[in-house]
């Protein structure tokens, strides 16, 4: 049986798994990323993840720091304005618009959003010019066994990788979790998010909208412009049967119930992809490692995809990590290292999935006196500009 040795084994190629395997080799580590699926880097192919990540500033930070952001950059649409808009009235139009706007905290934009195949596409490309970076697609992580100086690791391939750190990052049903016996903490909604991009005929104007009425937000995100007219990410979250009767509409009177549900806040909507569904649940892992472990990304930690916290609290746990990985090479993987990044991200990550479940649950309002009374907390925290400015700040992981 072949025996690999390597600085790092990395579990999950998707998105924060591959922008580890970057970050790692650009620094200089030994690494060595497995996911049992390919992954899709082509918008028209099969299975192709259609949804989009708004990277805040923090995130982008780091993508600059490991040789990222140069391949990036240039597909990558600016966020410069958060728009809520409440649309909780009796005839469900816009009622009450409220931008938090980049330019009040920093001279630039909140982030930029980038489709998520496309971010699979680059991050490949970045891995092919890092010699210390071997990536094994369609290969998974079958056993894990650990001792105090390594990490055994069996591969369905046959192979087995002995790492100074594993890092678990393959998701929510994480296998590497599984095997180490860390349990976790699941809340369900109900709900289910449609995924999908649109074209319309108003420019976003770098605008982020996030339309509340009830079921959950109705959100656009911009994107580059798609055959010449502007374009937008949606993620449309309402309860499991109303997404199972959008999902099998005609294209016609999909378009005519997203324009609706939309507000035309930029006109009418024209779907120009496939349609994708996912689960919605909160969940925290009881534990961020074990010995020569830690997991990250949502293996970690899944929430509701509201305020772009998701995938940048991913990126927050590659920052700690890395960080503690080159203020100590010699400790690679070892208790001193991991005990601090449990002790830096776990109380953050508790505190930021509740504060997203709370928002959650106030956007699937559909009682419309407590409509009313999410419009007015929404006008009461925008009106007090200490206040605006804090949330903003706190939304991107600032202090």
């Amino acid at each position: 049986m072949t025996r690999l040795s390597t600085d790092i084994l990395i579990s999950g190629g998707g998105v924060a798994g591959l922008s580890a395997a970057v970050a790692f080799g650009n620094a200089g580590f030994s690494v060595i990323c497995v996911d049992p699926s390919a992954p899709v880097t082509d918008r028209q192919a099969a299975g192709a993840d259609l949804r989009s990540t708004a990277f805040l500033q923090p995130s982008v930070d780091l993508f600059r720091d490991c040789g990222l952001w140069d391949r990036l950059a240039s597909f990558a649409a600016p966020l410069q304005i958060m728009r809520i808009v409440d649309a909780g009235g009796v005839a469900g139009e816009a009622r009450l618009t409220k931008d938090f706007d980049a330019a009040e905290i920093s001279d630039q934009p909140f982030g930029y959003n980038l489709p998520n195949w496309l971010l699979r596409r680059e991050m490949l490309g970045a891995l092919t010019r890092l010699p210390n970076v071997t990536f094994l697609p369609g290969v998974a992580t079958a056993s894990v066994l650990t001792r105090e100086t390594e990490a055994l690791v069996s591969l369905s391939n046959g192979q087995r990788v002995s790492a100074r750190m594993l890092i678990g990052a393959d998701g929510r049903a994480s296998s590497v979790r599984a095997a180490l016996g860390i349990g976790v903490t699941t809340t369900r909604y109900g709900q289910k998010a449609l995924a999908f991009t649109v074209s319309h005929p108003i420019p976003h104007d770098n605008v982020s909208t996030e339309v509340h009425r009830s079921g959950g937000p109705f959100t656009l995100v911009p994107l580059p412009d798609h055959e010449g007219l502007p374009a937008s990410a949606v993620v449309w979250m309402e309860r499991g049967p109303e997404v199972e009767r959008l999902r099998a509409l005609p294209e016609a009177e999909f378009n005519a119930e997203m324009s609706l549900r939309s507000c035309h806040v930029l006109g009418p909507l024209s779907r120009n992809s496939a349609l994708t569904v996912w689960p919605i649940i909160s969940q925290i892992a009881d534990r961020m490692t074990a010995e020569r472990t830690a997991l990250m990304a949502e293996a970690a930690h899944v929430m509701p995809p509201i305020g772009a916290q998701g995938l940048n609290m991913s990126l927050a746990d590659l920052a700690c990590l890395l960080d503690l990985a080159q203020a100590d090479r010699e400790g690679l993987g070892g208790p001193a290292m991991l005990d601090a990044y449990q002790r830096k991200r776990h109380l953050d990550i508790k505190a930021r999935v509740a504060g997203v479940d709370a928002l959650n649950r106030t956007s699937m309002i559909g009682t419309p006196a407590l409509r009313d009374l999410r419009a007015g907390m929404l006008n009461a925290l925008y009106s007090l500009r200490l206040i605006r400015k804090t949330l903003m700040h706190a939304g991107l992981g600032l202090r």
